[in-house]
């Protein structure tokens, strides 16, 4: 692994509010979630488990490997360790996913019983609006 970032019980921690957001997505959803929440409540253990364990992060791949053959049902927890170790080399190599968790993983799925639910977020462009000069198309100015 490259680059310094953080330890796996910090990132399991912060994790945990994606998590409640994608439950929330679940919980409107018109369909049978029932796989969808199995698959959050193990992720949710997963991670919990990770933030109770701190491994050091040149160990937490095999610390993952660990839970999943030592899992009854090693599939869908092989799975979810994978989900989680791709999760924790963004964290480590993209300082915007790494901003964004340490903000608390802000998403307007997570309360959309407030307002437009966009916690802690900036409001969406107005349409045809360019908040970037250089998105703006050739031959049209900004907005």
């Amino acid at each position: 692994m490259t680059g310094a970032g953080p330890r796996p019980a910090d990132f399991a921690r912060r994790v945990v509010a994606a998590v409640d957001a994608s439950e929330g997505r679940r919980r409107r959803r018109k369909r049978n979630t029932e796989p969808d929440k199995i698959g959050l409540e193990i992720k949710r253990d997963l991670l919990a488990r990770a933030a109770e364990a701190d491994p050091e992060p040149e160990g937490f791949e095999a610390w993952l490997l660990a839970q999943a053959l030592s899992a009854e049902a090693s599939g869908p927890v092989r799975a979810l360790c994978a989900e989680i170790l791709d999760e924790y080399r963004l964290a480590r190599d993209d300082a915007t996913f790494a901003t964004w968790l340490a903000a608390g993983a802000p998403s307007a799925d997570a309360f959309p019983e407030e307002g437009h639910g966009r916690r802690g977020l900036e409001p969406p462009p107005a349409p045809g609006a360019h908040s970037d000069p250089t998105l703006v198309p050739e031959g049209e100015g900004t907005r």
